[in-house]
């Protein structure tokens, strides 16, 4: 029997991006790995600037190495016409065009959504900015720090003596997955109505909707969440432990039923779990530092292997605190054999496949991690360029 594969859902959509740093390259690449043409218009001076953060990837950018592979680049100074004709070709044939330049930089180039799908009907045009395309922050710039802290996640994020940024540039990714489920639905709606149509996301507006849960604790009850570092702010024990041989446990205790076996067979404390002080969440959040020291006193004592063997045992939830190295070694990553190699300037890298699945599908399409102007000759000649044009534009730095 012949077992056919289903292609992978975007094969056959183009996509061009004038993009830059984490927020517009992060979509288009879930595009990518999706099977998607993904055409990235870079400046011809340096390209992406977040090819310039670090050099920790073997040489390369890890934030760049991360967001941009299976992408084809073209280098073009977008300030002259020349160059500016170029991405106005490559989008007549394109699927999807996204871009997070800054505020009014795109519609000054006539490269802004509504200019773009007034023009191409079918095409779908994504606007990604900080803080939207009106109103009083139109303007300001919008780094991920910037915006965590203006959307409240940094009121949130931290100990009660300290707020702290979330490690990650969480205010980038919700706009990314935001970017790329707004592609997505649009593409749905072109299929019926074919009509393709502007994408407008900020990131103020995503990580805004990410931080329901607190916004609600705070409009609804009155009050904001406490920082609690690890800790739960409303939930006791939900915290990490130390163990004795230097690692650390996270536990999470949901109900009374759990704290109860919990106390028989962990804290081997069985009278704790009727203790009127504790036998309730409620009363172990009002007592929560005695409720830790016990956790803390019967986890001390036992190595982290053992400790979660005896949480797993008694069927509490409970995880290894694990650094970033512990993490690429993760032995369920490792056992659904999730790692992948992908190609780069440098030579072939570790990479992560995406976490969506399509089981009877091809698999996700890891492609390259292009040099800058790698493509820019071959995606020149493809609009219809001469080789005379080319090398004259490459002569004139319009081109790289």
């Amino acid at each position: 029997m012949i077992i056919r594969m289903e292609p992978l859902p975007l094969s056959g959509i183009t996509v061009v991006a004038v993009e830059q740093a984490v927020a517009a390259p992060f979509a288009t690449r879930q595009l990518a790995d999706l099977g998607a043409r993904v055409i990235k218009v870079e400046r011809v001076d340096g390209g992406d600037f977040a090819r310039g953060y670090d050099t920790a990837a073997a040489g390369l950018a890890s934030h760049f190495v991360w967001c941009n592979r299976g992408k084809e680049s073209i280098a073009l100074d977008l300030k002259d016409p020349r160059g500016l004709e170029v991405v106005r070709r490559l989008v007549a044939d394109a699927d999807v065009f996204v871009q997070n330049l800054a505020h009014g930089a795109a519609a000054r180039l006539g490269l802004d959504a509504a200019t773009l799908c007034a023009a191409h009907p079918r095409l779908i045009a994504v606007d990604i900015s900080g803080y939207g395309s009106g109103g009083p922050y139109a303007d300001k710039r919008a780094y991920d720090m910037l915006v965590q802290c203006e959307a409240g996640l940094v009121s949130v994020t931290g100990t009660p003596e300290q707020p702290a940024k979330a490690g990650i540039p969480a205010a980038d990714i919700a706009a990314a997955m935001y970017a790329f489920s707004g592609v997505l639905a649009a593409l749905v709606r072109r299929g019926t109505t074919g009509r393709g149509g502007p994408v407008e996301v900020s990131m103020l507006e995503s990580l805004a909707e990410w931080m329901g849960h607190p916004l609600h604790h705070t409009i609804h009850g009155g009050t904001p969440p406490e920082r609690t570092g690890l800790a739960h702010a409303v939930i006791a024990p939900y915290d990490a432990y130390p163990t004795a041989d230097g690692g650390r446990v996270l536990l999470s205790v949901q109900n009374d039923r759990e704290w109860r076996r919990l106390a028989e067979q962990v804290l081997k404390r069985p009278e704790l779990g009727t203790d009127p002080e504790f036998a309730t969440n409620a009363a172990r959040v009002a007592n929560r530092q005695r409720t830790d020291e016990y956790v803390a006193e019967a986890l001390g004592a036992l190595g982290t292997d053992e400790a979660l063997a005896r949480l797993e045992g008694a069927g509490i939830a409970c995880a290894r605190l694990r650094d970033l190295s512990e993490v690429a070694e993760h032995p369920q990553l490792a056992a659904r054999e999730r790692w992948r190699e992908v190609g780069t300037p440098v030579g072939p890298l570790k990479a992560l496949l995406p976490p969506i699945t399509l089981p009877g599908g091809e698999s996700a399409r890891m492609g390259d991690v292009p040099a800058l102007g790698e493509h820019t000759g071959t995606l020149l000649r493809a609009v219809g360029m001469a080789d005379g044009e080319i090398a004259a534009l490459r002569r004139d730095g319009v081109v790289a």
